[in-house]
């Protein structure tokens, strides 16, 4: 009986806890609704509402960073550079940066290679090419990189993502 007891104070913290992320999952799906910003964002494939508010509310202004790649630095995802000599070497991702947000958006990218694997990519595409010669989260940290510059781009210009068939829903 005491096992039994146990267990039920752990099933009942179990749906407390589960009934309090439900709710905090609609409170972050309406703010995300709310802001044109973050809406905006999310019409990228892989980038979702906690991303979404998550670069509202950590990045400084995109007009701060005078490129893409320097957002994509500012966010630790471009590779080491070991060059000497006029040969240029480059080494892993570098890691300093923002990190909520640089693991977020490699979760995104991830999604997005999961979904490719699943669904054939269009032929001859990038992530076609990169998934056929490189591991699965080598091409995600790659598609994070792209998806960083494609944000700094969106934000600055004040557009929408229109980019290629890269997930199996925009193929037709």
């Amino acid at each position: 009986t005491a096992v039994r007891e146990i267990c039920r104070g752990l099933i009942e913290q179990i749906a407390d806890l589960t009934a309090r992320t439900d709710k905090l999952k609609k409170h972050i799906d309406a703010m995300s609704r709310e802001a044109e910003t973050t809406r905006r964002l999310q019409t990228m494939p892989g980038v979702g509402p906690i991303l979404s508010l998550a670069i509202e509310a950590f990045a400084p202004t995109m007009e701060s960073f005078r490129r893409g790649r320097d957002f994509a630095a500012w966010l630790g995802l471009v590779p080491l550079q070991k060059s000497t000599g006029g040969k240029q070497r480059l080494g892993k991702m570098s890691k300093m940066g923002q990190r909520d947000i640089r693991r977020l958006l490699i979760i995104g990218a991830m999604s997005v290679v999961y979904g490719a694997t699943r669904k054939r990519p269009p032929e001859g595409s990038w992530l076609a090419r990169m998934l056929a010669r490189k591991p699965r989260m080598l091409v995600a940290v790659a598609l994070a990189n792209k998806m960083a510059r494609s944000i700094w781009a969106m934000l600055t210009k004040g557009e929408d993502y229109r980019g290629h068939p890269v997930t199996p829903t925009q193929m037709a």
